[in-house]
């Protein structure tokens, strides 16, 4: 990197949780800095926002289709090298479309949006533009992560015969939304979530996660959606059945009701030479385990983890590293991809290892299928591919 890259934000005002953590994970390597944003929908909001993180008020709006036209008018010297989309879902699809089209790049918190057509669209418009599409699927930036898609890769496991995957969380056992609570009112109401809730807010992430580690897509699917919550508009719990690539079994579980339960993700992937392990609540240790018994504890920051693991730690083993590392891990990427192309340079593989729109894509897929699969109660044709090129 030549300079540090300037950044805007759209969504992310007071009260809001993941704007914040987007903002702190994209300036903890000091590669770039926000510069523009039009925080809330609401001016005032937004501009109140602005002013606590000390941003010039010239350039915080009070919507984001004028900051897309004055931002997009400023000189090569003063313009957003890429935007950050940390609204609701529903507004995904029009923010981001709306600063592709004035040739920014963009990252994207997830889900991509609430509709397929839409998601599509957007697979065509970054390849038309020619523009770097991130979406924030944290979890993959997580070093051991990393370390047990190596694993795979190198056919540690042998052949894979069954995924498991699990997010559970108990925020919302109670009518959470009725009090006003601002992060349960929009995530449990259709209109600006989607059509699903828990499956589109926690199990998109598990599905990615377990895409992103083994490398398969999955081919089938047969879910359960259950409002366990009297009055509750959209599902707040889903066990799914799945067939993966190549005749593999598993099955994905998420839960927004799990009382007690604050971030219970968890993964395990079982070969016929051996299985892994990971949960995010001891994010640091991947257990390797074969099937004579023998368990082995793979833990960050040792010098005989992955080339790709060790990348994506800053400290020594036994200063833990977490939740927003592993934001920060997908930023670098994407920052150092767009500065290479900047700079006419050909991104290294390393720097592409992001979830891209194509991702988003996918993940919008499989929520419309698991939600189709649960009216019906039946199984689906889960099989996809979506439109457009794989690299930005």
């Amino acid at each position: 990197m030549t300079r540090r890259l300037t950044y805007g934000m759209v969504g992310g005002g007071p009260g809001a949780f993941i704007g914040d953590v987007h903002r702190m994970a994209a300036e903890l390597d000091g590669l770039a800095e926000l510069a523009a944003g039009a925080f809330s929908s609401d001016a005032a909001r937004s501009a109140a926002k602005g002013a606590d993180i000390g941003l010039d008020p010239a350039r915080v709006y009070g919507s984001y289709a004028e900051m897309a036209d004055v931002e997009a008018a400023r000189p090569d010297e003063e313009r957003l090298d890429f935007v950050i989309v940390v609204t609701p879902n529903h507004l995904h699809f029009d923010v981001a479309r709306t600063f592709l089209e004035a040739d920014f790049h963009v990252v994207c918190d997830k889900p991509l949006t609430t509709d397929l057509g839409d998601a599509e669209a957007l697979c065509r418009l970054v390849d038309a533009r020619g523009r770097v599409f991130a979406l924030t699927h944290n979890y993959s930036g997580y070093p051991m992560i990393k370390d047990a898609r190596h694993l795979i890769r190198e056919g540690r496991l042998g052949e894979i015969r069954r995924i498991q995957v699990e997010y559970f969380q108990g925020w919302l056992a109670t009518p959470l939304e009725e009090t006003g609570h601002p992060q349960a009112a929009w995530r449990t109401d259709p209109a600006q979530a989607g059509v699903a809730g828990a499956l589109g807010d926690i199990g998109t992430h598990a599905h990615h996660l377990a895409r992103y580690v083994t490398g398969l897509e999955v081919e089938a699917l047969c879910g359960e959606l259950t409002t366990f919550v009297p009055g509750r508009r959209l599902e707040d719990d889903a066990s799914l059945l799945m067939r993966w690539t190549g005749g593999v079994r598993g099955t994905l579980t998420a839960s927004q009701v799990a009382a007690g339960e604050e971030n219970g993700l968890a993964l395990r992937v079982f070969g016929s030479e051996g299985s892994l392990a990971w949960r995010h609540d001891d994010a640091e240790t991947l257990w390797f385990r074969t099937p004579d018994g023998r368990a082995r504890a793979r833990r960050r920051g040792h010098g005989w983890i992955s080339p790709a693991a060790a990348s994506a730690s800053r400290v020594p083993p036994g200063h833990p590293e977490g939740f927003i590392e592993g934001f920060a891990n997908l930023y670098r990427n994407v920052i150092s991809t767009i500065g290479a192309l900047q700079g006419g340079r050909t991104p290294e593989e390393t720097d592409l290892d992001f979830p891209t729109v194509r991702d988003g894509a996918r993940g919008v897929h499989f929520i419309e299928r698991a939600v189709e699969s649960g009216q019906r109660g039946a199984w689906v044709d889960a099989r996809y591919e979506p439109p457009g090129e794989t690299a930005p």
